[in-house]
């Protein structure tokens, strides 16, 4: 069983910053990386950013420069923080695994619950 959860979402203003952490439990075997997605009220879950288990990063076009994603593969957290934020930021954010290991398992994606980030003007 592989669960993870979310936290260090809230309201902030434009310009400020928060930091996303992403608790993951189980698997361990499966050498996890982390992927963070987010959704807006009306909108479809979007990419945000990746980590592989190499440390290999990626990110949307909307949060380069802005986001940070790491991992701490020793405590099973993962991290993504986030920098001058914008209004277009705001959306429910999900923590996801990847992973590159053989086993069906471990390559099937488990999501968190989400945690709510606001961005007001």
């Amino acid at each position: 069983q592989v669960q993870l959860v979310e936290s260090g979402g809230g309201s902030v203003q434009a310009g400020g910053s928060l930091r996303l952490s992403c608790a993951v439990s189980g698997g361990t075997y499966c050498h996890f990386g982390l992927s963070w997605y987010r959704q807006a009220p009306g909108k479809e879950r979007e990419f945000v950013s990746s980590i592989d288990s190499a440390g290999s990063t990626r990110y949307a076009d909307s949060v380069k420069g802005r986001f940070t994603i790491s991992q701490d593969n020793a405590i099973n957290m993962g991290y993504l923080q986030m920098n001058s934020l914008k209004p277009e930021d705001a959306a429910m954010y999900y923590c996801v695994t990847n992973s590159k290991a053989d086993s069906m398992f471990c390559r099937t994606p488990h999501w968190g619950q989400g945690t709510q980030v606001t961005v007001s003007s």
